[in-house]
């Protein structure tokens, strides 16, 4: 199974384009195709951001996605790690997706190191349509 941490900006994009790349990788997820991952400063992350005002979610649509967020992914205590980056908000997905050995799927790659398990909605989207083409062989 395929680990996967969303950042933030992925899951907004999800809610805010339901037909776009990110909503398709999050359908991955409810479809139980990856595996989400997450500690608990990502959930306060997510929570924290879905309720803006300026985004008007509906907060039952939010407590359901946190909630199966909660049941259906895999919550970890990952190790800090000692880099620094652009937006310190953002290395907690970064650890996150070390910790488990997964992807970290983010609409902005540059905040991240330049390392292979950081992709964009589209490559992580190839990389489930490989792995789903292995598995047929």
């Amino acid at each position: 199974m395929i680990r996967t941490v969303l950042d933030t900006n992925i899951l907004i994009s999800a809610f805010l384009s339901p037909k776009g790349a990110p909503a398709k990788v999050f359908d991955h997820v409810l479809n139980g195709n990856v595996t989400m991952c997450f500690d608990s400063n990502i959930i306060a992350e997510y929570k924290e951001v879905l309720e803006r005002p300026k985004f008007k979610f509906n907060q039952k649509a939010i407590d359901q996605v946190i909630e199966f967020i909660l049941e259906a992914g895999l919550s970890v205590v990952p190790k800090p790690l000692n880099i620094d980056f652009i937006d310190e908000d953002d290395k907690i997905f970064y650890e996150v997706a070390v910790h488990v050995n997964g992807h970290l799927v983010t609409g902005n790659a540059k905040h991240y190191p330049k390392e292979p398990i950081v992709v964009t909605a589209a490559e992580f989207l190839e990389i489930i349509e490989n792995q789903n083409k292995e598995l047929q062989l």
